[in-house]
C-alpha cells in the first residue's frame, strides 16, 4: 500500500516524525506522573527497543521523581511541564523543563518525614543530573547509561 503524503512532506526530512515524539507536554498535576512514565515505555518500545529491561525500569523511575518534583514545586495550577527523552541503548537524556526558576536540592536524610527522597534515587540511578536555567524557568536533566 503506498501512501500519498501532502506535497509540504516531499521534501526530505519533513515527513512527520513515526511514533512518539521526543517531548511531551504535560499539565502541573499529579496524574502526570502516570501519563510521563506510560510516555516513557512508548517511547522506549519504539525509538529504543534494544535498550535493556533493567535500563528502562531506572529511565520509568528517574522521569517518574523528577516529574513528581516539577509538579511539587515547579508548577502551580494551570501550569505545564515538557518531558523530553533521548539517546541510544547506551545511555538516554532526560530532561523536565517548569516554570519555576528555584533549583532542587537534596535534602538532609530523615527518617521523619514522607518526602525528600526523588533525588537520591536519581542520583543513584543515574550517571550525572543537573540543572539549566531557563529564561521562564528551569530544566532538570539526567543521564542513565549502561
Amino acid at each position: 500500500m503506498v501512501t500519498m503524503l501532502p506535497k509540504q512532506y516531499e521534501k526530505t526530512g519533513c515527513r512527520p516524525l513515526a511514533g512518539p515524539p521526543p517531548q511531551l507536554m504535560l499539565g502541573g498535576a499529579p496524574e502526570s506522573v502516570r501519563a510521563a512514565r506510560a510516555y516513557v515505555r512508548e517511547f522506549i518500545a519504539y525509538h529504543l527497543p534494544d535498550l535493556a529491561p533493567d535500563r528502562t525500569a531506572d529511565v520509568e523511575l528517574v522521569v517518574s521523581e523528577l516529574v513528581t518534583n516539577a509538579v511539587r514545586y515547579g508548577t502551580e495550577p494551570g501550569d505545564s511541564l515538557l518531558v523530553g527523552l533521548n539517546g541510544t541503548a547506551a545511555r538516554v537524556r532526560i530532561e523536565v523543563r517548569d516554570p519555576v526558576r528555584r533549583r532542587p536540592s537534596l535534602k538532609p536524610v530523615s527518617h521523619e518525614r514522607d518526602r525528600g527522597r526523588g533525588l537520591f534515587i536519581v542520583e543513584a540511578l543515574a550517571e550525572c543530573w543537573g540543572v539549566v536555567d531557563q529564561p521562564f524557568g528551569k530544566t532538570v536533566w539526567a543521564v542513565v547509561a549502561r
